[in-house]
């Protein structure tokens, strides 16, 4: 797509060029050459940039059949059956960036929002009632209406929330990207992740869909994740849009990114987003000439689970849930659950009887009740563990846990417990016969029997009362 009056940018570790020929050169990989990047996937080495622009390039059916059950390996014996629950908490929809696909974009007419503290807890506390220990903090980029005050403020209010046994233990942060400073102050909020999505790595695409505003300027953005660390962060997401360029050369970049990452942090992305273009208010006419099918999708996604094998992805509500069960069986293991993504959509709304624009359209509006009895009913484990935040295990240090196998052995532990908290908390008889059935039957596969023996008498203090917080 054209560019009309606009300088591109670039950064050093991003060359649209080199990214294209890659994937040219890719193209005659010979059968043994993708034998091998195969077999060292399976030994969960990880691909370097090079191999992965090999198998983005293959297109021979039993070449995709070896891909899908290596992802399904790596994703059963380094996570087993666990998902990360979790739920998005917008704050303002405020926003001086005209993005092209999305329905906060400033040139939509709406009565924008923001929400008073008193309404951030109000939300906090609804979501804690859905029984979420995890929420990804959002909102647009509006430096006067939404400053960073702002932000911090709304952290420290979701922390203080309470209802029974139920709170927030760790709030991830996206919004736009900001100064070493910023990130200082975030750091010291206590924040998880911080994550932020390129939405396109190629200049000339990103420039099209930002035609202005401070995300516009596509070095800033780009480079958001090494002022982030600079600041402290040492957990990072990423992700792009897909649909708004070309799929291959999104997927190659963005671990041309990680492979940054890691070589000047010595850790690349703590986890990787991974949706797809949605309408959204505003997009109406907006033509996506690289959206993507599913089958392609699907592919992508177990690319980037042998790629990057330790690393979390992450699948919205933005895909149905029969796309989601697809995307679990591919390397999916982070969910969001009965997500609203307009300003006071938990609760405020429905109180004040007022409406919200939303950011794009949901395909899976099951309820996190419904998602997560869905989920024990195929065998899958809920967890809301967030552990390795409390206990300080980010970025290098959990890259090491990780890498080295033990953090199964903190994992699923984690996860039993903080399922067995849930169902307690907030499960019906039926879902906790179902529910502690499948933890009986997990902790049988608990290897270490030290392992096994602490798991029983957490879950047995779980059940009297004592909550761990460190789970």
């Amino acid at each position: 797509m054209p560019v009309e009056e606009t300088k591109l940018q670039s950064v050093s570790f991003i060359d649209p060029d080199y990214i294209r020929k890659t994937l040219q050169d890719a193209k005659t990989a010979s059968e043994q050459e993708i034998n091998r990047i195969f077999e060292k996937a399976a030994s969960f080495a990880g691909l370097t940039h090079h191999e992965v622009a090999v198998l983005l390039k293959m297109t021979k059916p039993e070449h995709e059949e070896r891909l899908f059950h290596i992802a399904r390996k790596i994703k059963e014996t380094i996570y087993g059956q666990r998902i990360v629950i979790f739920a998005p908490l917008y704050v303002s929809d405020h926003c001086v960036n005209e993005c092209r696909y999305c329905g906060y974009q400033c040139g939509n007419d709406f009565n924008r929002r923001q929400l008073s503290q008193e309404e951030v807890r109000t939300e906090a506390e609804a979501i804690i009632r859905l029984g979420h220990k995890r929420i990804a903090l959002e909102a647009g980029e509006d430096d006067e209406k939404c400053d960073i005050n702002y932000i911090l403020d709304c952290i420290k209010t979701v922390y203080d929330s309470k209802v029974d046994n139920g709170e927030i233990r760790r709030i991830n942060v996206n919004i736009a990207a900001t100064s070493v400073e910023n990130y200082e102050k975030l750091k010291a909020a206590n924040i998880g992740t911080y994550i932020l999505f390129q939405e396109s790595y190629d200049p000339e695409v990103y420039a099209y869909y930002h035609p202005s505003g401070p995300k516009s300027d596509y070095a800033w953005h780009t480079t958001a994740f090494d002022r982030a660390q600079q600041g402290g962060i040492d957990d990072v997401g990423g992700g792009v849009l897909f649909g708004l360029g070309d799929p291959l050369f999104e997927t190659l970049a963005l671990m041309l990114h990680n492979e940054h990452l890691e070589k000047t942090w010595k850790v690349g992305f703590h986890t990787i987003s991974v949706p797809r273009i949605r309408p959204a208010k505003g997009t109406e006419n907006q033509p996506y000439p690289y959206a993507i099918d599913d089958e392609l999708f699907r592919k992508l996604v177990a690319i980037i689970r042998i790629a990057v094998p330790y690393t979390g992805i992450i699948i919205s509500t933005r895909e149905s849930a029969n796309m989601r069960k697809d995307l679990i069986d591919c390397g999916i293991t982070q969910m969001s659950a009965e997500s609203a993504v307009g300003v006071g959509g938990y609760a405020v709304n429905k109180i004040k009887k007022k409406s919200a624009a939303i950011q794009f359209a949901l395909s899976d509006e099951r309820s996190a009740g419904e998602i997560i009895g869905w989920m024990i009913s195929e065998g899958l484990i809920p967890s809301y563990c967030t552990a390795c935040y409390r206990m300080s295990r980010t970025g290098d240090r959990f890259m090491q846990l990780a890498k080295s196998g033990q953090i199964k052995n903190v994992c699923q532990p984690n996860a039993l417990a903080t399922l067995a908290e849930y169902l307690l908390d907030y499960g019906d008889d039926d879902l906790r016969d179902k529910g502690f059935n499948l933890i009986d039957k997990e902790m049988e596969r608990i290897t270490r029997p030290d392992i096994q023996e602490l798991t029983k008498k957490n879950i047995a203090k779980i059940k009297v009362g004592e909550r761990d917080k460190y789970l």
